[in-house]
């Protein structure tokens, strides 16, 4: 029983710090794209991480709601839903492609794919939300993000995955 109860308080107090952490992160590291529309930043790297070392449900918890919070916190209410949705499957289809084929091979797999639905997510997103060009022009910012993430995610996850376990 207490065996359960360490794992399960441990489990929880990871997902808050790498809530936490996504928040942080992203918001340290923000970078405005040119034109006023978003920013780019490495909050994706702890996404993808917590992701792998949580699994997708975790992952998407911490994808969608800590980036959501940090659209908030910066000032980019208007973002936020988009962010909820887009972050929380990119942590979500991360998680479920490492835990279904769990290597380091399927771990880079799931970051690129967790990239690659970032930034489809918010190409789709922007249009809605701005037009056909502005969406266009956030596609190469986004994709500069994602490579950024799942380097910094891959690495970490290489240092941190067996001291976690």
């Amino acid at each position: 029983m207490s065996n359960t109860f360490n794992t399960s308080t441990r489990r929880l107090v990871l997902n808050g710090v790498l809530m936490a952490l996504t928040i942080v992160v992203t918001m340290t590291s923000k970078v405005p794209i040119p034109g006023g529309y978003g920013y780019v930043n490495l909050g994706d790297a702890v996404v993808l991480l917590a992701a792998l070392l949580l699994g997708r449900k975790n992952g998407a918890y911490i994808g969608g709601i800590g980036s959501a919070l940090a659209d908030i916190f910066l000032g980019y209410l208007m973002f936020a839903p988009l962010t909820l949705i887009t972050k929380g499957l990119e942590g979500y289809l991360c998680g479920y492609i490492y835990e279904k084929f769990p290597s380091l091979k399927a771990s880079v797999i799931a970051s690129i794919v967790g990239g690659i639905v970032m930034v489809t997510g918010y190409f789709i997103g922007e249009i809605f939300m701005y037009d056909l060009g502005v969406s266009l022009a956030a596609v190469w910012p986004n994709i500069m993000q994602a490579i950024a993430g799942v380097i910094v995610a891959l690495i970490l996850f290489g240092l941190l995955r067996n001291r976690l376990s």
